[in-house]
């Protein structure tokens, strides 16, 4: 008889272990898959967070570019009208020193006419 109750007992556990071995072979693949999901949420939002930050890096790239090409025009331009400022007073002052220059050729022969004529001053 203890061999029969031993072999009930051993074929009465077998099913009990099995279940649980069972369970905890589910569980462990449910503890797997939800890690398994976890890292990849956490991937996802790592690549998100990457994405949003270079989106955000190349709009501050692409600004910074536009007002360095805006400061860049903005100089050219000043220097473009300091430019034309001078050379509007060169112009003008070589214009007024040839008119000077013309003055005084037109009115040279008067002058020496004019000293030639009037006898020495008393």
């Amino acid at each position: 008889m203890a061999s029969l109750t031993t072999k009930l007992g051993a074929i009465a556990r077998t099913p009990t272990s099995r279940i649980f071995s069972r369970r905890i072979q589910v569980g462990s693949q449910q503890g797997r898959d939800a890690l398994q999901q976890g890292a990849n949420e956490a991937r996802n939002t790592a690549e998100q967070v990457a994405n949003q930050s270079n989106d955000m890096a190349g709009k501050v790239s692409a600004t910074a570019q536009d007002v360095t090409a805006k400061a860049k025009q903005t100089v050219q331009d000043a220097w473009g009208s300091a430019k034309d400022t001078a050379q509007k007073a060169a112009d003008n002052v070589m214009g007024k020193a040839q008119e000077s220059k013309e003055f005084v050729k037109e009115n040279a022969e008067q002058v020496k006419k004019s000293m030639n004529t009037k006898g020495p001053i008393n």
